[in-house]
């Protein structure tokens, strides 16, 4: 499992158009508040008439962003750019200028073996010249809903991340998409996981990569009318325990749910001290727990402290003593 905050740093991953120009103002007076990160999307909220226009207002949005870090202080967040094709990686970040010193790295949609190669290849060109740049792939490619071909494409996948394998970020999953190829779509009272096609598949991916990287949620569509907040909550809840960390928004509303979401309960954090702090060398690998209501094993529940105090670190610790089930 991966064993760096930065890992675990990324949040509610906040979508917005390369296109919008409103943007820059909006990071700049700290409108969505703190603790989140910004992807500048070049694919799907893109129309193919309108790319190059789309470029051309998020280098001038990040310039924006630039000068203004030179007369102010206010909340930076981590940025990346969601490219299109494998071609805007290097272009784009020559096009940047001094601006590209702002961005934490690229997102890559529909990440599947017709384009891996071609990602891969153009981020390692632009990584030998740039070391600080990562990459976050999104694994929502139709070709993965095909259960016969499912895992050998994943298990491929992974192997052709190997080499750079410190570099991803995170694993996004793109729920939407996948939903669209079964014509499926959770109505506000429904979580991705009530649609078992697109829970079994979430499954597969988390299955695969789980053990050696951070995965994130999907996109929850609904940020307003009745029942909202109480559907992503109830769908974060459930992100939690499938494994994921952090989500992507596609509204400011929904940050501060997802930030109170993967925040720690004391009890889960005083627990994973005390693993984290158990001298391997002592008789007994076994007690309770710091309440004394569960049981603490060094050897079998070491990876979930450790997991534990990066979420803690990243999202804090809430001041209830214990989250209450849902």
């Amino acid at each position: 499992m991966k064993n760096s905050n930065i890992y675990y740093n990324v949040g509610p991953l906040l979508y917005c158009p390369a296109s919008s120009q409103t943007i820059a103002h909006s990071i700049v007076t700290e409108q969505f508040g703190h603790h989140f990160s910004l992807a500048l999307c070049l694919e799907d909220t893109i129309a193919d008439d309108f790319i190059l226009e789309a470029e051309n207002q998020l280098i001038h949005s990040l310039h924006i962003i630039k000068t203004a870090l030179s007369e102010a202080n206010f909340y930076l967040p981590q940025i990346f750019i969601r490219v299109r094709d494998s071609l805007q990686i290097s272009r784009l970040f020559q096009k940047l200028g001094s601006a590209s010193d702002l961005l934490t790295g690229f997102i890559l949609p529909k990440f599947s073996l017709s384009n891996a190669d071609a990602y891969l290849n153009a981020f390692q060109k632009l990584d030998s010249e740039c070391k600080n740049l990562y990459l976050m792939p999104v694994i929502e490619s139709p070709s993965i809903v095909n259960l016969k071909t499912r895992s050998q494409i994943l298990y491929t996948l992974k192997e052709k991340l190997e080499d750079i394998e410190e570099k991803i970020l995170n694993i996004r999953v793109g729920g939407n998409d996948l939903c669209n190829v079964f014509g499926l779509r959770r109505q506000v009272c429904e979580s991705i996981y009530d649609l078992r096609p697109i829970a079994d598949i979430l499954s597969d991916i988390m299955t695969v990569f789980g053990q050696d990287y951070v995965l994130s949620g999907p996109v929850w569509e609904y940020y307003n009318g009745t029942n909202w907040k109480n559907g992503l909550s109830e769908e974060l809840s459930k992100d939690k325990t499938f494994g994921f960390v952090g989500k992507t928004v596609i509204h400011p509303k929904q940050i501060t749910l997802v930030n109170q979401a993967f925040s720690v309960s004391l009890e889960d954090y005083q627990d994973a001290l005390e693993i984290l702090n158990w001298n391997p060398g002592h008789a007994n690998l076994v007690s309770g727990s710091h309440r004394n209501i569960r049981m603490n094993e060094y050897k079998t529940h070491y990876n979930w402290a450790l997991r534990t105090k990066y979420l803690a670190d990243s999202y804090g610790i809430c001041s209830a003593v214990q989250k209450a089930c849902h």
